[in-house]
């Protein structure tokens, strides 16, 4: 019971020390509380701002074509496709090797040709649904076409007046148009896209490709080729086949990628120092207001560790309390701000519950931690010092 009793006396204490002194209790407690609510915001709009990355650089394409191993190279440049074909289940034994390299996103297979449409030549493009790697789950890339219909691109549909719900016949076959792709200005405006099997049904190809599309995280590092490793790997999986990484794509995406990092690893360690600077200071100013409590405490016979006790529960109170606070603040400010920042991925933003459970934690030990070395001169101080000076 004395125990109890003691530490219900100090709770007692602490909570009258807070409302005589109202202005240094809300100060600390604001400041604990903005920290809690900026790194509930902060976290969450970072797990927003990589699925943000991860999305937009996914959007700029892939990053890795693999052909078959016999393609003449002048003539792939020129052409813009291998002429060559593989085997339409190569796709399948690179998506289950186990190579610790591949660490691929997506693949499509592919399969493209020149094709004659009413006198003029378009570039009939077969494509596969997206496959990911084992234990993802990835968005599909792209667009996936479903068996039957064509998505054509803005020149062959102006020069054939096509438009959605159309049909168009190829190699003896009626397709639905379900999509008049917009003007991209390259290539893509003289593709006809359509179902893999359809397009190989087309060509008299069943069963052939003559490309896998990927995207695949090459890291830049310094002491290896990410490059030749993949190559390394590749000749493994798929002997018949030779790997093209479009450098620009890939390097743009892992230096993105690499920029939030840096930058969210600068944050962190700022914030936390500025706050607990405030909350130090606060803390000192608070124990120089009472020195003449402390003073008469240490007169009556209270020991160190009450005096202690008194200043670091005043901190773990203000922790609590700003856990609670800052949570429902921070929650609040990531679902008010982040959308309009993070526009992409806006409907994935959510405040995980966990992170009340973490600030209930970390927001304490941290107030506690800051008030430390104010507590500490508390203990040390001499009250008959303190009393004189009164």
């Amino acid at each position: 019971m004395g125990k109890e009793a003691g530490v219900i006396s100090t709770l007692h204490l602490i909570l009258k020390e807070a409302l005589h002194r109202k202005v240094n209790f809300v100060l600390s407690l604001s400041v604990v509380m903005i920290t809690v609510a900026l790194f509930v915001t902060y976290l969450t709009t970072a797990e927003a701002s990589k699925r943000e990355t991860t999305r937009v650089t996914r959007d700029m394409g892939f990053n890795l074509r693999i052909i078959p191993k016999e393609t003449d190279m002048d003539l792939f440049w020129t052409a813009g496709f291998s002429e060559g074909t593989m085997s339409e289940e190569t796709v399948q034994r690179f998506a289950s090797y186990e190579g610790v390299f591949l660490s691929y996103n997506h693949l499509v297979a592919v399969l493209q040709k020149r094709f004659s449409l009413q006198g003029k030549d378009v570039i009939l493009t077969g494509v596969s649904p997206a496959i990911t790697a084992p234990n993802q789950k990835k968005q599909p890339m792209g667009f996936e076409i479903k068996a039957g219909d064509l998505h054509v691109g803005f020149q062959v549909a102006d020069r054939l007046k096509l438009k959605r719900g159309d049909t168009l016949e190829l190699g003896g076959h009626s397709f639905k148009i379900e999509r008049a792709m917009v003007e991209s200005g390259t290539e893509e405006d003289i593709r006809v896209y359509g179902r893999l099997s359809d397009v190989q049904r087309i060509l008299g190809l069943e069963g052939k490709i003559n490309e896998i599309k990927a995207i695949d995280c090459l890291c830049l590092t310094a002491d290896q080729d990410p490059l030749r490793a993949l190559r390394s790997e590749l000749d493994k999986a798929l002997p018949e086949a030779k790997v093209i990484q479009m450098r620009t794509i890939a390097d743009a995406r892992a230096k993105q990628r690499q920029t939030a990092e840096r930058y969210f690893g600068f944050m962190s360690p700022l914030l936390l120092m500025v706050c607990a600077g405030w909350v130090c200071v606060l803390a000192v100013l608070n124990v120089r207001e009472r020195r003449s409590e402390i003073g008469v405490l240490r007169a009556l016979g209270h020991g160190s560790w009450r005096i202690a006790g008194l200043f670091l529960g005043r901190a773990l109170l203000i922790g609590a309390g700003a856990a609670l606070l800052g949570y429902g603040l921070g929650a609040a400010l990531a679902h008010n701000v982040g959308p309009d920042i993070f526009k992409v991925t806006a409907k994935a933003i959510k405040v995980e519950t966990a992170l009340l459970g973490w600030s209930l934690v970390a927001a304490p030990a941290f107030s506690a931690l800051a008030s430390f070395v104010p507590a500490m001169l508390a203990v040390a101080h001499d009250p008959a010092v303190s009393l004189r000076a009164d």
